[in-house]
């Protein structure tokens, strides 16, 4: 299943608070997503955006319309134990099977603050088995999913997600921003 609602892989969510969350880093998100809808890089895809701020990760839920997304539909990841598969949010919504890969990422890497994730057809079509990707049969929202792709970013800011997707990685939404436009523009 490309880019769908997928179901959880066994994490449990604590909600810390189920209020909206009042990071700074909110628009970022929302201008990312509204950029990418614009150029047509969302048709027949979803996104998953996740910027990193101090210890914490703020990262969107399932998002149906870039263009009339709210505030509710963002989380707030307060902490991430993979040992126990427990995650600790303040937000509304229902964390993404993604969310606990995500947060692995940015606390194992100094140099990437953002993670912006497109899953679907769409995308795959347009990057054409040209970027390294992780094996089909890693399980997605794993650890080992995690491990695989922080080895492949070891080297590259992008990799395709096997049958799912791509993720584009780096230190500024600017930078990631570029990453994503210069990568679909050449490939399309």
């Amino acid at each position: 299943m490309i880019g769908g609602n997928l179901p959880s892989l066994g994490f449990r969510t604590f909600y810390v608070s189920k209020e909206v969350t009042s990071c700074p880093l909110s628009i970022e998100i929302i201008k990312i997503g509204k950029k990418m809808k614009e150029a047509e890089l969302l048709k027949n895809s979803t996104m998953i955006a996740s910027l990193s701020y101090g210890k914490r990760m703020l990262i969107n839920s399932e998002i149906i319309d870039f263009d009339e997304i709210q505030l509710d539909e963002l989380l707030e990841i307060v902490d991430f134990d993979p040992i126990k598969n427990n995650l600790l949010v303040i937000g509304k919504s229902e964390p993404k099977t993604e969310t606990p890969v995500h947060w692995i990422i940015h606390h194992a890497r100094d140099d990437v603050n953002v993670i912006v994730q497109v899953n679907g057809e769409e995308i795959l079509q347009r990057i054409g088995g040209k970027l390294k990707k992780t094996d089909e049969n890693t399980p997605l929202g794993t650890l080992d999913q995690a491990k695989e792709m922080l080895s492949i970013l070891r080297d590259e800011k992008k990799l395709e997600i096997s049958n799912h997707g791509a993720m584009f990685v780096g230190r500024t939404m600017d930078e990631v921003e570029k990453l994503i436009f210069e990568t679909c523009e050449g490939m399309k």
